[in-house]
C-alpha cells in the first residue's frame, strides 16, 4: 500500500514533468512556426553577410544579449568572422570597434531596446548594413534595418507568459540557422572547423600529426640486424616502448621486434646469447610516413591490433616511433 506522503510526492513529480513537457512542446511549436517564415528576407540577410569584407557585429541586451553572444560565437567558429558588442558599452566608446567594412546584426524582441535604438545613428553614419531580428516588424529597429528577420512568437512557454523562453529559443535557432546556411554556402569543411577549434577533440583529431608526439632521435629503439637477441632485449628495456626497430648497415628499416615476439621466441627455447635478431624479427612491420594524422595512426593500430607503428621517410629510414599511449595522452580517442 502506497503511503500518503509517497502518493503526494508522486503527484508532485507528475506535475513537474507535465509542466516541463508543456514548455518543450510550446518551444518546439514556436520553432516549427519559425521554420515556415524562412524566406527571401533570410536569404537576403545571408547575402549581405557573405559580401561583408569585415566582421558581423552582433548586439543584444539582457536575454537577447546572451543569445547574441552565442550567435556571434557560432558565426566565428563556422567561418563567418564575428564578435559581440554590448550596445550600452557601444554608447561609451565601444562603437569604435565597428568599422565601415562590417555588418551589424541586432537582436531585440521588442525592437525598441533603448541601448540599441540610441546607436542607430552611429550605424547609419558609418553607412554599414543593419540586419535585425525582432518580434515586432513595426518597431524602430525593424524599420531602420536593411533587413528584418521576424522572430515573433504567439506566446512564451513560461506559464506566466513573462520569462523569455520561446522567444529566445527562436532567436537562437534562427542565428544557428543563419550561421550554418553561411557555412554551407562558403564550403566550410571539417578541417576549417578544426583550425578554429585547435584545442578541442575534433581539432586534435584533424590537426595533430604523429610528428608532434612520436619518439625521435636517440629515443627511437634501434638495433642492427646482426645484434644478439640479448642486446635487443636490453634496448627494448631501455627505451620502454615494448618494441625496437631493426636496421641494416645503411640505416634502412629491416624489421621490428616486439614484446609479443619475445614471448613467442622464448617459448621455442632459443639461447638469447647466441641467436641473431634477423633470424627471429618481424620482416614486414607496419609503417607510416611522416605527417600522418595521429588519429589515422591510432585507427591503424586498432585495425591490426598492435600498439606501435614505425614512422619512416621516403628512404625507409626510421625517423620515429609512435605508441598508442602517446596518442591517447594527446587526447585522441
Amino acid at each position: 500500500m502506497i503511503s500518503e506522503p509517497l502518493r503526494q510526492t508522486a503527484q508532485a513529480s507528475d506535475q513537474l514533468c507535465e509542466t516541463a513537457r508543456g514548455v518543450i512542446r510550446k518551444e518546439a511549436e514556436a520553432l516549427i512556426a519559425m521554420s515556415g517564415r524562412i524566406d527571401h528576407l533570410f536569404a537576403h540577410a545571408c547575402h549581405i553577410i557573405l559580401n561583408c569584407k569585415g566582421h558581423v557585429v552582433v548586439m543584444g541586451v539582457g536575454k537577447s544579449g546572451h543569445i547574441a553572444r552565442k550567435v556571434a560565437a557560432t558565426f566565428a567558429s563556422t567561418g563567418t568572422p564575428a564578435f559581440f558588442v554590448h550596445p550600452g558599452e557601444a554608447k561609451h566608446g565601444d562603437a569604435g570597434m565597428i568599422t565601415p567594412s562590417d555588418v551589424v546584426l541586432a537582436i531585440s524582441y521588442s525592437g525598441e531596446t533603448e541601448e540599441i535604438v540610441s546607436i542607430l545613428p552611429v550605424i547609419r553614419r558609418l553607412k554599414i548594413p543593419l540586419i535585425s531580428m525582432t518580434g515586432k516588424c513595426a518597431s524602430s529597429l525593424a524599420r531602420h534595418a536593411d533587413v528584418n528577420i521576424n522572430v515573433g512568437i504567439e506566446t512564451e512557454a513560461c506559464p506566466l507568459g513573462l520569462a523569455p523562453t520561446s522567444s529566445t529559443t527562436v532567436a537562437l535557432a534562427t542565428g544557428d540557422a543563419m550561421a550554418l546556411a553561411l557555412l554551407n554556402e562558403r564550403g566550410f569543411t571539417m578541417e576549417d572547423f578544426a583550425l578554429s577549434h585547435p584545442g578541442g577533440t575534433l581539432g586534435r583529431r584533424l590537426l595533430l600529426t604523429v610528428d608532434e608526439i612520436m619518439h625521435k632521435g636517440e629515443n627511437i629503439p634501434r638495433v642492427g640486424k646482426e645484434a644478439l637477441l640479448k642486446t635487443v632485449l636490453l634496448e627494448m628495456t631501455r627505451k620502454k616502448l615494448g618494441m625496437t626497430t631493426i636496421v641494416d648497415n645503411d640505416g634502412i628499416l629491416a624489421g621490428v621486434f616486439t614484446d609479443g615476439d619475445v614471448r613467442r621466441v622464448l617459448d621455442t627455447g632459443v639461447d638469447i646469447h647466441k641467436i641473431l635478431i634477423h633470424e627471429v624479427m618481424n620482416r614486414n612491420p607496419k609503417i607510416i610516413p611522416p605527417g600522418t594524422l595521429a588519429a589515422g595512426a591510432l585507427d591503424r593500430m586498432k585495425q591490426h591490433k598492435i600498439t606501435s607503428l614505425v614512422v619512416v621517410n621516403e628512404q625507409r629510414e626510421p625517423v620515429g616511433v609512435i605508441h598508442m599511449h602517446d596518442i591517447l595522452r594527446a587526447g585522441i580517442a
